[in-house]
């Protein structure tokens, strides 16, 4: 049956009209599902089937009621949503509908809670009906699938929830047990005992769990650290402290907000402040928190608390010694923040804050520092305002510390008074973050290579340098991937989820094509319905700074990039599977159209689209005709770009990662796949790896052979006798004579320049080892013809170095020889190791004329180039060169 949106009628399923209303029925729409990372906690009772037999059935269900009530409202105030009740179990959701960014925390605590509540309640139930309830829970935090909240649909599924509901069963009575996903994301926060790795049911590895003891009230979810040297805010700490000075001179209020992104650095910049000036003035702190009962001023608890030792009314008086309505003032305080008495209107609160503060900065200047004001509420907002309108002769200074979304919510706050600035923490430079990860590192060995893709993936944030290092540290270093720490991940899901729905379909999308979008391509890929207003969404996204604007490749678009490549992760890992692989396929349909011709120079991006749409439908079930369509388009597009970077002398080790790519993809069959196998084998024999060259080039010469492709034949025989030359084969060279004369022809035939330069360079191999240098000077001439045919620029290279080699020990004569090489060494651009190569052998040619300080002369630059390319291998084999030098000029 169909219900009518207009009446709610049911009408049968053929009804394209309502029956009662007239009114259109709308096709049914599958609800949107969204992968997000949540915290499962999974609750049962034990013991609770004798007990049931023991009492009454009404008193049984009376005492489950009572348990159930409470447990919905204790994991309800903390955020959670109850899934379902099965049996006496409960399994509640910390994360759905609305991420945030301590839902793990939210989980622990709301348990925790629970385990004290417990407590009480069983204290009424022994009096009532002589019994009592005995729970054990499990938590575990990872990625689940869930529905729409909206459609009734958002229940989630996942090994997450497994998981949870398993902790739970190996839990004993009164106990809590979290995964280490958990853990990972409360250590800070919480007291637990390690336990010994589970054997969980389903599970094929043993998981580890920590039993939670307690947790620390008021402790974030994690910890920031504050005791590492501060790096780049020397400036923003001069206004800081300007600000401060100008109050204690003027003996009146400032306020002035510090706001940036998420572990930009703001508390880190303040913390020196507050050093820098707690000889001169007392200091103050107070933290807003995200939720909980009466929280408006809580803030001011901390307060006074610092100020005063303790939370009582008694000791708020005697701070206000002297002042003739004390009394009056503590009474209002101890109300607001919750410790006596009822609480007042907000002007008599506002009024006793004022007295208070000013009351401190009698003798001395006062700095007050608010973190995370994005989470005050309006009224708490309302007070610093009137505090910096009515605080009369007193010096204090009032720092705001808030993310953006402060200024988000609340755009004109303190913007009309003149005591009242800001300061944008902007990310660090690339300087900067390298000295932070510098410090924050120690003693602890990173590669260069890991060095630089922290600081890469980081783009400045203090937080995510330290986070990163920590995970790397954590996993003991053994892995050179930078993936999100779970930490960041929380905080960049909770504020994703915070947009509109349909400012987070836009932001989903530009995160499938890239760290760079476009304005077309985002048309391209939104629902239809949302088109015309996606221009509108890419505007917001970069008002909130999710998003800025970037050069653009295409002339008619506008062209957008991340504000930061964590960002743009954070956001994908939102989207589905099934959806990701319908996205990444339009956008190829999108950038085929838009760049037509020349779509082939984008090869590489191409293919790893369609590599993705092809991968994502693979692990969501049978690989389908269409599957099987897009992973043969990838690889040709990956096999291409491939063979572009080996003929264009760029990377060789991304060239072999193409090359593998394209034939795990390509299946038997395909007409390319041999050649491919060709050229990988080629590629590995370049990186070293020999045995996985001579895996690939047998499966190429054979699926060639199979094929009656003999052109590819050829050349996968040419390749393999290089392999067998390399590898140091018994029979290296026997076969090179009959290889080489079946197959220059075939490639002559063919026009395969490339391959003719393989087959000439592959012949000169066995003059080489009969010390033909002259004979070999000439195939390698042949070879050399053929390769700038073929506009191969890696392959040119090496037979350059190869042809100098052979003119030094070969019969050419000295000057005939010199003049060649240094034709050669003039036509060298952005090669430095060809140039050491030639540069040494003209060293060696031109000891030989007898010039022995140019000789001299050349090796010494050659040397320096090996030695800052770190070629180690090649400057010792041309070690003979100095000594050569050396001999000769005796």
């Amino acid at each position: 049956m169909a219900a009518c949106s207009n009446c709610g009628e049911a009408n049968p399923d053929r009804a394209r009209f309502c029956l009662a209303c007239g009114a259109p029925i709308e096709e049914p729409v599958a609800p949107r599902e969204m992968r997000k990372t949540v915290t499962v906690v999974f609750s049962d009772l034990i013991d609770s089937t004798p007990l049931g037999e023991s009492l009454d059935v009404e008193s049984y269900r009376r005492m489950l009621s009572r348990y159930f009530i409470e447990v919905s409202r204790v994991l309800e105030h903390h955020g959670g949503t109850v899934e379902k009740f099965i049996g006496d179990a409960v399994m509640a959701v910390f994360g759905i509908p609305v991420v945030h960014e301590d839902d793990a925390l939210r989980a622990v605590r709301a348990v925790t809670e629970l385990r004290e509540a417990l407590h009480e309640l069983n204290e009424e139930l022994r009096v009532e009906f002589g019994a009592e309830l005995r729970f054990r829970t499990g938590i575990n935090t990872g990625e689940v699938v869930a529905g729409d909240p909206s459609e009734g649909q958002a229940f989630a599924t996942g090994d997450a929830v497994a998981v949870a509901q398993r902790l739970e069963a190996a839990a004993s009575a009164g106990e809590i047990l979290i995964g280490d996903p958990t853990y990972r994301l409360v250590r800070e926060a919480v007291l637990v005992e390690p336990l010994e790795p589970l054997e969980l049911k389903g599970k094929s590895q043993p998981v580890r769990a920590w039993r939670v003891l307690g947790v620390l009230s008021g402790a974030p979810a994690f910890a920031r650290r504050l005791d590492s040297p501060m790096v780049g805010r020397d400036r923003e700490l001069e206004r800081l402290r300007t600000a401060f000075e100008d109050a204690a001179r003027t003996r009146d209020c400032r306020v002035i907000s510090v706001i940036g992104t998420a572990g930009i650095g703001k508390s880190r910049l303040v913390k020196e402040l507050l050093a820098s000036v707690d000889d001169e003035a007392s200091v103050l702190v107070g933290r807003c928190i995200p939720y909980g009962k009466g929280i408006t001023y809580w803030p001011l608890r901390d307060l006074v608390r610092r100020a005063a030792g303790e939370l009582t009314r008694e000791r708020i008086e005697e701070l206000l010694e002297g002042d003739p309505d004390a009394n009056k003032i503590a009474g209002r305080l101890a109300g607001a923040i919750g410790i006596a008495g009822s609480t007042s209107a907000p002007e008599e609160t506002m009024w006793a804050v004022r007295r208070l503060l000013e009351h401190l900065a009698r003798e001395r200047p006062l700095v007050i520092a608010f973190d995370d004001l994005q989470w005050a509420e309006p009224t708490f907002l309302d007070l610093i305002e009137y505090l910096l309108g009515w605080i009369v002769d007193a010096p204090i200074l009032i720092v705001c510390l808030a993310r953006r979304e402060l200024l988000e919510q609340h755009p004109g706050w303190l913007a009309s008074s003149p005591n009242a600035s800001a300061i944008v923490l902007d990310p660090l430079s690339e300087a900067e973050a390298e000295a932070l990860l510098d410090l924050l590192s120690g003693e602890q060995e990173l590669t260069a290579d890991l060095f630089l893709r922290i600081t890469d993936a980081a783009e400045g944030n203090p937080l995510y340098v330290e986070q990163m290092l920590a995970m790397l540290t954590e996993d003991g270093g053994a892995s050179e991937d930078v993936a999100i720490p779970p930490t960041i991940h929380a905080l960049l899901a909770a504020r994703l989820d915070r947009l509109e729905p349909e400012e987070r379909a836009v932001i989903e999308r530009a995160s499938v094509i890239g760290k760079e979008f476009w304005r077309g391509a985002i048309a391209e890929l939104t629902p239809v319905e949302q088109r015309e207003s996606a221009g509108a969404r890419l505007m917001t996204l970069t008002r909130k700074e999710f998003i800025e604007p970037a050069i653009s490749i295409f002339p008619d678009e506008d062209g957008f990039r991340f504000r930061h490549i964590l960002i743009r992760d954070a956001a994908y890992l939102g989207v589905p599977k099934e959806i990701r692989a319908e996205l990444h396929e339009r956008y190829v349909g999108w950038l085929e159209r838009t760049t037509g011709p020349k779509s082939s120079e984008l090869d590489e991006i191409l293919g790893y689209h369609l590599e993705q749409a092809f991968q994502y439908r693979a692990e969501l079930g049978p690989v389908s005709d269409k599957a099987a369509e897009l992973a043969a388009r990838a690889g040709e597009r990956l096999g291409r770009a491939g063979r572009r970077a080996m003929a264009g002398g760029g990377d060789v080790a991304a060239a072999e990662s193409l090359m593998s790519r394209a034939v795990a993809l390509l299946p038997e069959a395909h007409p390319r796949r041999s050649e491919f196998l060709t050229e990988l084998g080629s590629a590995r024999m370049m990186t070293g790896d020999f045995a996985g060259a001579g895996d690939v080039l047998e499966e190429a010469v054979a699926l060639a052979s199979a094929a009656g492709d003999t052109r590819t034949e050829s050349r996968a025989l040419i390749e393999r006798e290089f392999y067998k030359t390399f590898a140091g084969s018994e029979d290296a060279t026997l076969t090179i004579p009959e290889v080489t004369s079946r197959a220059i022809p075939v490639l002559e035939d063919a026009g395969d320049h490339l391959g003719l330069a393989r087959a000439w360079r592959l012949r000169s191999e066995l003059d080489i080892r009969a010390a033909h240098w002259g004979a070999r000077a000439e195939a390698l001439d042949r070879a050399l013809d053929h390769a700038r045919q073929a506009a191969e620029l890696r392959e040119v290279g090496f037979l350059v170095a190869l042809l100098a080699q052979s003119l030094y020990f070969g019969p050419t004569p000295v000057e005939k020889a010199i003049g060649r090489c240094e034709q050669f060494l003039s036509d060298v651009t952005d090669d430095n190791s060809l140039e050491a190569a030639i540069g040494s052998t003209l060293a060696g040619l031109h000891a030989m004329r007898g010039d022995f300080d140019q000789a001299r002369e050349l090796w010494a630059a050659a040397d320096k180039l090996y030695e800052t390319l770190h070629l180690s291998f090649r400057r010792a084999a041309r070690s003979y060169i100095p000594a050569s030098i050396e001999t000769l000029a005796g």
